[in-house]
């Protein structure tokens, strides 16, 4: 008993210091490096306002599930130049907000796991950050992870990418989320996806003259970087979804990539083709292009991409790809036939004008005028739950990113497979709501709360064993007024939504 008095004794210095904001320049630490060093969970690293040298490297800078790590900045805080703003290995429960990178003749920012596949980088939030022009035009990115599980990026802003690299790339990563980002002037790609990279959900983005393939879903990977190291896939389980692309060559491209959806898109003007579907990783371990769905979106393009629309390459299963509901308009020709789909695109919708709004302009919103024909003739769908714009999608719903008959008010209902179970109590809330469920693939999962317009208020990605799971959620953190919310559990494969109640 003595020895448990004297060790809580020396524990509750610790327990109770305050978090602490470390700040770097005008006094403060010299650099990235020397704070990090310093830094315990739950501290802040300040940039001060002003141009910082990249080139700093830090290794296991790591908070805790209840203390995060930020690196943040003062308006106005650039981080300029070096190989790389920074390299970070091995980080976990880190937030990095509010900071431009540029100038890098590498990458932008470079995220891995150190090598170590079976300790992946992890729970990382990236949030309001801007990308300018790389001073690269090679295979550079402006944002490169290798290893990374159970991140978002949401609500930053990438320009200028090289012209022979992506915006974000990533090499084995898990468990992710792309969120109201913008993306103009790319190089190859936008955002790519390969190595083993699986569970990726990217939604509610803009996509403006996306380069090569403005969304590589897969690519072509050396057989030691792939994590796992076995895979037999570039990508798996991406789900592509409520986002507006305007140019690229290729607005989407499956390239080594299985049991992937692309839905509820709107696809404007693309330069050669819609959709490419390939195989560059050609192994015997691999499995071939296959077992993709392409579903409830728009596509308006011209002549230049209306034949071929699809560019199908050797070694790929293209007879396994699900078409349904898409609507098709060639403004060059009214009288256009339709698209080369592999398959028949079930229910679709060919030569009848999508009425968009101002879909020309950067900042178009890509609504429909209230007599589109896409409104209503979508196929109901357990997930996106919101548009583009951020608004629940009715049922059925409209066809593309933009949902163009809203519902007004009430509380949203609750879907599932039929073989999933989801009780959430209790019910109303307060501080904590236990989920139970069975019936979603054990691994990663990812717990989402909306509120009733679609704002997406918490994330949690959960490890769980077994598919009959009861999981703890905390509430508190979120200062969630009292009112009703929406709890989405998903899989990456199967999506689950029940109304939360929650009080004081």
């Amino acid at each position: 008993m003595i020895l448990r008095l004297f060790l809580l004794a020396c524990l509750l210095p610790a327990m109770a210091a305050e978090a602490r904001v470390l700040f770097i320049g005008d006094g403060g630490y010299a650099g990235l490096e020397a704070a990090a060093a310093d830094a315990r969970p739950g501290d802040t690293i300040m940039f001060r306002s002003g141009v910082f040298a990249g080139g700093a490297f830090v290794a296991d800078l790591q908070g805790r599930p209840d203390a995060w790590i930020t690196i943040t900045g003062e308006a106005g805080a650039r981080i300029q130049g070096g190989t790389s703003a920074f390299q970070l290995t091995d980080p976990a429960y880190l937030r990095i907000s509010g900071l431009v990178f540029e100038g890098q003749t590498g990458n932008g920012l470079n995220i891995d796991d150190g090598g170590s596949y079976d300790t992946p980088a992890r729970h990382l939030l990236i949030e309001n950050c801007e990308w300018r022009s790389l001073a690269a035009t090679g295979n550079n990115d402006q944002l490169k992870m290798s290893g990374v599980d159970s991140f978002t990026v949401r609500n930053c802003r990438f320009v200028d990418g090289s012209p022979g690299g992506s915006m974000i790339d990533m090499v084995g990563c898990h468990a992710g989320a792309f969120e109201n980002n913008t993306f103009e002037n790319a190089g190859s790609n936008c955002i790519q996806a390969k190595g083993g990279t699986q569970y990726i959900r990217i939604e509610r983005n803009r996509f403006f003259r996306g380069g090569q393939r403005a969304i590589n879903i897969g690519g072509s990977t050396g057989l030691p970087y792939f994590r796992p190291i076995d895979a037999p896939f570039e990508a798996s389980h991406i789900f592509v979804a409520a986002n507006v692309f305007t140019g690229a060559v290729a607005p989407i491209a499956y390239v080594g990539a299985v049991n992937c959806a692309v839905v509820h898109n709107t696809i404007y003007l693309p330069e050669k083709w819609v959709v490419r579907i390939l195989q560059e990783s050609t192994d015997a371990r691999f499995v071939a292009c296959g077992n993709n769905t392409f579903m409830n979106n728009i596509i308006v393009l011209g002549n230049a991409a209306a034949a071929p629309t699809f560019n199908i390459g050797a070694n790929t299963a293209p007879e396994t790809f699900q078409f349904r509901n898409n609507l098709w308009y060639n403004v060059d020709n009214a009288a256009w036939g339709g698209p080369n789909t592999p398959t028949p695109d079930l229910e679709s919708i060919v030569g009848r004008d999508p009425l968009l709004r101002a879909p020309a302009m950067s900042g178009g919103d890509f609504g429909l005028e209230s007599s589109s024909p896409a409104i209503g003739r979508g196929t109901p769908m357990s997930a996106p739950l919101v548009d583009f714009l951020g608004r629940p999608f009715n049922v059925p719903p409209s066809i593309g990113a933009v949902e163009g008959n809203p519902p007004v008010s009430g509380i949203i209902g609750s879907s599932a497979p039929e073989t999933v179970t989801l009780e959430l109590y209790p019910q109303p809330a307060r501080s904590v709501v236990n989920v139970s469920l069975d019936g979603l693939r054990p691994g990663l999962l990812q717990l989402v709360v909306f509120d009733l317009s679609g704002r997406m208020l918490l994330w949690r990605s959960v490890e769980t064993a077994t598919a009959s799971q009861t999981l703890r959620l905390d509430l508190a953190g979120a200062r969630l007024a009292p009112g009703v919310y929406r709890l989405l559990v998903s899989d990456g494969t199967q999506s689950v939504y029940r109304p939360l109640l929650i009080l004081r």
